[in-house]
């Protein structure tokens, strides 16, 4: 095999796609411990989300036509045949010319298509004075508009955040099949290299801060990292510790010993793991180009720079990468924290900061943020978001086309 033949990112990524596994054990976890867990299976909605029509506010449900016309100057006038009371059942229809209260979450009453906010009404002596017209569908959930029955609600390969947690709670499912959680090793290389904590270096010695940095963002993606130390430039030495690090996880990650020197022996000690071995030597990326990636008997085996920037940046670029495939996570091309261009005009109130949940999507090769209009009771809005858009109290809102910046959801 040739070594030192350097790819380009692009390469290295397409690379990790087509040669990094996924791991195949999985377990079931109740919801409470299944944050940040993978999904083994997609969920299919097996009933309505709401399973009625429910009011968003406090108000009086009516036909909307009812209302058409009022004003503060010139109320309507309904009259108040009953109430609903929170989870129970609205057994009474409501006809024209009536109205029915109705708590936030409560079950609409036949009849009805839309709730007047109490802020909105007065009600006198059993008579409703309307100061408002509403629309039909004006704070109403429908029966199913959060989730539909018979929908995929979650793929496989969905990393389980606090949103999808609680669409899937309100669904009452309690247990989920999820991807075990990786194990990764860590073993740093070098005579010059020294525990990170020592006080006092001697000539030529380096702390090994590497350990920290790279199982620090390891443990952030919620891999395992357990440490194996540091092993010297010694061939069986280094051979024997990384063949005892790698029986015992999911992925081995070696730090140092990575270039072309003499005494460089990481591509040796990788190849004797198992096959098919190296399938990245150097990558055309400045820092970080002498970086090794392998894959042993399926397990990723990473040879990071010894030099911490560099380490630090690809384990950040390439590791996750890896990471994600071996755990079974869906691979999105999607980024963190960016500037991105408004999909539509957004109006907001000065003197509010308005926080907008966006869809992104590349086009043309920048990033757009899609705004998900959405009521606030919908799970699904977090779900199907990609981040937060900030519309500061400043502003009167935003226009299409403006670039705006975008907290992604982890």
């Amino acid at each position: 095999m040739q070594f030192f033949k350097v790819k380009t990112v692009e390469e290295t990524l397409a690379l990790i796609e087509e040669n990094i596994p996924k791991i195949r054990e999985v377990s079931v976890r109740s919801l409470e411990e299944a944050l940040h867990c993978i999904l083994a299976e997609s969920i299919v909605a097996t009933e309505n989300v709401p399973g009625f029509d429910r009011s968003t506010v406090d108000g009086y449900a009516v036909m909307a036509k009812d209302t058409y016309g009022s004003s503060e100057s010139m109320p309507g006038f309904l009259t108040v045949t009953g109430e609903v009371k929170m989870g129970e059942a609205a057994t009474h229809p409501l006809n024209r010319g009536e109205a029915i209260y109705v708590p936030t979450g409560g079950m609409l009453p036949a009849g009805s298509d839309s709730v007047l906010m109490i802020e909105h009404c007065e009600e006198i002596g059993g008579l409703l004075n309307t100061y408002k017209q509403i629309a039909p569908g004006e704070n109403v959930i429908r029966a199913g508009e959060d989730i539909r029955e018979g929908e995929v609600l979650l793929e496989a390969g969905t990393k389980l955040r606090p949103q999808e947690i609680g669409a899937l709670a309100s669904l009452g499912i309690s247990k989920v099949k999820v991807y075990r959680p990786i194990k990764a090793a860590y073993l740093s290389t070098g005579d010059e290299i020294v525990p990170y904590d020592t006080k006092i270096l001697e000539i030529g010695q380096i702390r090994d801060i590497n350990y920290l940095t790279v199982s620090g963002l390891a443990r952030e993606w919620g891999v395992e990292v357990f440490y194996g130390g540091i092993t010297t430039d010694d061939y069986e030495v280094f051979a024997a510790k990384a063949r005892e690090l790698y029986e015992q996880a999911d992925l081995l990650i070696l730090s140092g010993g990575s270039s072309v020197g003499a005494k460089d022996y990481t591509t040796e000690v990788i190849q004797s793991l198992g096959d098919p071995g190296v399938f990245v030597h150097g990558i055309s990326i400045k820092p970080g180009k002498p970086t090794i990636l392998a894959v042993a008997n399926e397990k990723p085996v990473i040879g990071l720079p010894g030099h911490p920037a560099s380490a630090m940046i690809i384990f950040r670029l390439f590791g996750e990468k890896i990471v994600k495939k071996l755990q079974g996570e869906r691979s999105e091309k999607k980024p963190e924290r960016i500037f991105a261009r408004i999909t539509k005009n957004i109006a907001s109130s000065p003197g509010r900061s308005d926080y907008i949940r966006v869809r992104l999507v590349e086009k043309d090769g920048e990033w757009w943020a899609d705004p998900i209009i959405g009521k606030s009771g919908l799970i699904t809005t977090l779900v199907k978001s990609d981040g937060i858009v900030e519309i500061g109290s400043e502003k009167e809102g935003i226009a299409q086309g403006d670039y705006v910046p975008v907290l992604a959801s982890k």
